[in-house]
C-alpha cells in the first residue's frame, strides 16, 4: 500500500509518518495485515510537482495540511479549502478514487464561539470532500478533531496543553483565566491508532449532537473513540505535580489509558536537557547507603540499598509494613525470624539469580553482605511510604 500524507511535517503528520515508517520497516509488528510499500510525505516546502506523482500512485490519502494561525483571515480559506481542492482535483485527474481522510475540526460545527473564519474554512473543506465523494464514489473519512495534545506539539501556537507543558517544564509562568473551562482532548497516540484503523478499513463512524461526538454505525463523520474531558484547572494541577516529582519523588496516580498517564508522557517530552536527569538524596554512612527512588500515593515506595562487604543491615520488624528485597548485584543472605519464635529462615541471594524475597510482617529481618570485596546492591519495595511520625519499625536482632 502506498500512503500519501499531506501536512507531513506538522504535529499530527510527524507522528503519523513515524508510525507508518515503523510498520513499513518491520519495527511495529502489531498490525500484521498492514503492508506499507511507500510513504509519500508532502508539506508546504515540498516540490509541488511531486503532488501529481503522489496522487497518481497513492492507495490512501491522509490530508492533514491546513492553516491554524495565518497572517490574515483570507489565508484560512486558502489553506484549509484551497489546498484540499487542489488535492482532490489532482486525484480526479488521475482517476484515483482511493480513500481520502480529511482532518477537520470541531469548530466546523460553527456553534457559539466556533463560528469563526477558521471554522468556516474547515466547514467548506468538509463540504468539498463530501461533494467529491458524491461525484467520484471515492470513500472519504472526515474527522472533526477536538483539542489535540502529545509529544512534538508546538507550544504557543494552537494547543494550550503544549504551551502549559513547555512553560512549566522551563519554569515559565502560565496564564489561566478560568480554571473551570472544560476541554475535550484527544491524545496523539489515540489519534494515530484511529488513523491506522482507518487505513485498515476499521474507522469509527459518528454523528454530531451540537459539538458532542456520538459514535454510531454508518455515521457521516469519523472519530477517534477515546477522548478526555478535563478542566484547565485539572490540567495545570497535574502538570505542577509532575514538575514537583523530582523533589517529592511522588508519582501521581496514572492508571492505564488515563488522561494523567498521557499528560505525563506529554509533559516529559518538553523537558529541557538540564531537567532530564535529577539528583537523589543518598543517605550514606560507614555501612553503605540508602536512597529513596520513587514514592506513590497508594502503592508504597521503591528504594535502593547498598551494603559494603561484610555488613549486616536491618535487624528490625514491622507490624503492618511489608517489603520485597531484590538483590541485583553481589552475594548475600537474608534472615527472618518470627517474633516470639527461635526459628530462623535463611535465604541465599545473588545478583546472578535475581529473585524477590518477602519481608513478612511480624518477622524481624536482616540482610548480610557475604562478600569480602563486593558491594551488595538491593532494590527494596515497601507497601507504604516511610512516615517518620509512625515508622512501624522496631529494632530486634534476628539471631
Amino acid at each position: 500500500m502506498n500512503v500519501l500524507v499531506t501536512g507531513a511535517k506538522g504535529f499530527v503528520g510527524k507522528n503519523l509518518v513515524c508510525a507508518l515508517e515503523n510498520i513499513k520497516n518491520g519495527k511495529d509488528k502489531t498490525r500484521p495485515s498492514l503492508e506499507i510499500n511507500e510513504i509519500y510525505s508532502y508539506d508546504i516546502d515540498t516540490d509541488p510537482s511531486l503532488l501529481d506523482e503522489y496522487c497518481a500512485k497513492a492507495d490512501f490519502v491522509f490530508n492533514l495540511a491546513g492553516v491554524n494561525r495565518p497572517q490574515n483571515a483570507d489565508e484560512f480559506m486558502q489553506g484549509n479549502f484551497g489546498f484540499a481542492s487542489t488535492l482532490l482535483d489532482t486525484l480526479k485527474k488521475h482517476g484515483n478514487t482511493c480513500p481520502v481522510m480529511l482532518s477537520s475540526s470541531v469548530q466546523a460545527t460553527l456553534i457559539g464561539r466556533y463560528d469563526s473564519y477558521y471554522g468556516r474554512s474547515k466547514k467548506a473543506g468538509e463540504d468539498l470532500f463530501f461533494s467529491y465523494s458524491d461525484e467520484t464514489g471515492a470513500k472519504v473519512l472526515v474527522y472533526r478533531f477536538p483539542n489535540l495534545f502529545g509529544k512534538w506539539c508546538r507550544p504557543n501556537y494552537n494547543s494550550a496543553v503544549a504551551t502549559f507543558c513547555h512553560n512549566i517544564a522551563k519554569d515559565l509562568p502560565i496564564t489561566v483565566n478560568d480554571p473551570a473551562v472544560r476541554l475535550e482532548l484527544l491524545y496523539i497516540d489515540d489519534l494515530v491508532t484511529e488513523m491506522l484503523d482507518a487505513l485498515e478499513g476499521k474507522e469509527h463512524r459518528c454523528e454530531f449532537d451540537g459539538i458532542d461526538t456520538v459514535l454510531c454505525e454508518g455515521g457521516k463523520f469519523c472519530a477517534a473513540p477515546v477522548t478526555h474531558k478535563v478542566t484547565l484547572g485539572e490540567i495545570t494541577e497535574l502538570l505542577y505535580s509532575f514538575a514537583d516529582q523530582p523533589k517529592t519523588l511522588l508519582m501521581p496516580e496514572i492508571p492505564e489509558n488515563s488522561f494523567a498517564k498521557k499528560l505525563y508522557s506529554t509533559y516529559l517530552s518538553y523537558l529541557p536537557k538540564e531537567k532530564v536527569a535529577f539528583p537523589l538524596k543518598m543517605n550514606v554512612d560507614s555501612r553503605g547507603s540508602f536512597t529513596e527512588l520513587i514514592k506513590t500515593a497508594s502503592c508504597g515506595q521503591v528504594s535502593v540499598n547498598i551494603s559494603k562487604p561484610g555488613i549486616t543491615k536491618g535487624q528490625h520488624w514491622h507490624n503492618t509494613k511489608w517489603e520485597f528485597f531484590i538483590v541485583v548485584s553481589g552475594r548475600g543472605k537474608i534472615q527472618m525470624r518470627k517474633i516470639g519464635s527461635d526459628e530462623v529462615l535463611d535465604f541465599e541471594v545473588s545478583g546472578d539469580k535475581i529473585e524477590a524475597v518477602n519481608m513478612l510482617p511480624g518477622y524481624t529481618h536482616n540482610i548480610i553482605n557475604l562478600s569480602d570485596t563486593e558491594d551488595l546492591v538491593t532494590v527494596m519495595w515497601a507497601n507504604e511510604q516511610f512516615d517518620p511520625s509512625h515508622p512501624d519499625t522496631f529494632f530486634e536482632v534476628v539471631e
